[in-house]
């Protein structure tokens, strides 16, 4: 098979740089699928001047004009989604329905805060002053530096590129090294679209590498990441005395509650959907599923039937619906959370293992632990992989404390016929986003997420609420004669 060789972006110019990074398709990594320039420090230093220079020309370019941009590029999008989606599968593993459906929400994120641009920016507030007319306005901050991970590699620079952009901003975008090429098509729809030369550049290359360069600019107004509490804390310290803003958008240990008055199939089907799309590797996947006593073991028959059921393979095959991890480094974690949680006393009422049928892959199958305790290490920290954990509880009170009794918030869902249980699980359980009878999953471009406690920042991302971490806001006071 041969190996693609991408450019990156800088200085509206696409660039080589004689060294590589080497990225493989996590379904057989016996040889690179593709490469991408390895960028030293002195690229990463023109990346960020050029993007200085293009902040200058964005931030005056009509907010109607950076639409069509951002227009055009959503239609560029759609117009060569298989061969983006085909990119992410590639280097990510995801199944080709999942893959598809990325890139087209990543065209709707571009189209959505496009429409933005008609929006009003300002308003008009009274002043105490006679003859004085005061308003506020929003304004881009400036040149942001953007970290985004492996698992969903265009939704997420798109979920932040979008508002950014929007408001005026350029962007240093910094992709996971095992998925860049996925930003690299993302970059190159927004340069086709007629972007400006240094409104975006793409800092390929290994993160040990490039990051003293990308942290070190004193041209950055803001920092946007999105992957793991460890690295997201080293870099909200390393900003923390610079006046730099910073959005984190961290872990997830998210539950899903099943009360006794529930429909079990629905509630199983989404579980499924949630713990075992995307191979479990996505921050709003299912881990936690805590179920009423009274119908414990028949939910968890009904869960390991339709689990048992999923057609684990390449993400390229049209049968598949379960994919690999994204890299060998991913699979044996995953594998030794499970044996961890066996070794605590867990039991596998479902998987654990590997398929024998893909030995120079990545993949685990899907697994459903039980008898899991609040001890135990499974049930406290994030395992990022087709794992679910099953948990009785008594009562909804019992529920709500269980769905509380983590250092994440983002996502939690409750599934009940019970209106009155609902609207109390949606007020009590401290999670950002709260679903009722569906998954705690697939959240839309144009309503704000985010979580809390050590799930992230207070700045959420979508929808409108995106566009305040993007923007500072200016009053300004006129008096008359």
């Amino acid at each position: 098979m041969s190996v693609q060789s991408m450019k990156t972006l800088t200085g509206g110019r696409w660039i080589e740089t004689g060294r590589w990074v080497e990225v493989f398709d996590p379904a057989d990594v016996r040889t690179p699928a593709a490469r991408v320039p390895a960028l030293a420090a002195s690229d990463v230093e023109a990346m960020f001047a050029a993007a200085a220079d293009g902040f200058r020309t964005w931030r005056r370019t009509s907010p109607l004009q950076r639409a069509r941009v951002l227009f055009q590029a959503a239609a560029l999008l759609r117009e060569r989604a298989a061969d983006i989606a085909a990119a992410v599968t590639t280097e990510m593993g995801k199944t080709r329905a999942e893959a598809a459906g990325e890139v087209e929400k990543a065209a709707d994120f571009f189209e959505y805060y496009a429409g933005l641009a008609r929006e009003p920016y300002g308003h008009l507030v009274h002043d105490a002053r006679p003859g004085t007319e005061t308003h506020y306005r929003r304004e881009p901050v400036g040149v942001v530096l953007a970290v985004t991970p492996w698992n969903d590699p265009v939704i997420t620079p798109a979920r932040k590129l979008a508002p950014a952009l929007a408001a005026g901003n350029a962007v240093v975008l910094k992709p996971a090294s095992e998925t860049p090429t996925s930003a690299l098509h993302l970059a190159r729809a927004l340069h086709d679209a007629g972007l400006p030369a240094g409104v975006l550049g793409v800092a390929t290359g290994r993160s040990k590498d490039l990051s003293p360069a990308l942290l070190a600019n004193a041209g950055i107004a803001a920092v946007t990441f999105t992957g793991s509490n460890e690295v997201g804390e080293r870099l909200r310290r390393a900003f923390a005395d610079r006046n730099v803003r910073f959005q984190g958008e961290l872990g997830g240990k998210n539950a899903t509650v099943v009360l006794a008055d529930a429909d079990l199939d629905a509630a199983a089907d989404a579980v499924v959907a949630a713990g075992f799309g995307q191979t479990g590797q996505r921050c709003t996947a299912t881990s936690r599923v805590l179920v009423e006593h009274s119908v414990h073991d028949r939910f968890a028959a009904i869960l390991e039937s339709k689990a048992a059921a999923l057609a684990v393979g390449p993400g390229a095959e049209p049968e598949t619906q379960c994919g690999p991890l994204v890299s060998p480094a991913q699979r044996d974690s995953v594998l030794a959370d499970i044996a961890l949680a066996v070794e605590q006393g867990a039991a596998v009422l479902l998987g654990g293992d590997v398929p024998a049928a893909h030995p120079h892959g990545c993949f685990v199958n899907p697994t459903i632990l039980t008898g899991v305790t609040p001890g135990m290490d499974v049930w406290r920290h994030e395992v990022f992989g087709p794992v679910v954990v099953l948990r009785a509880v008594a009562d909804l009170d019992e529920a709500i404390d269980a769905v509380n009794d983590s250092d994440f918030g983002l996502a939690a869902a409750v599934f009940t016929r019970d209106l009155a249980a609902a609207h109390r699980f949606a007020d009590e359980v401290e999670c950002g986003q709260v679903a009722v009878n569906t998954t705690t999953s697939g959240w839309d471009v144009h309503q704000p997420f985010g979580g809390f406690r050590d799930s992230g920042s207070p700045f959420k991302e979508q929808g409108a609420e995106a566009v305040r971490f993007y923007t500072r806001v200016k009053t300004v006071a006129v008096r008359h004669g």
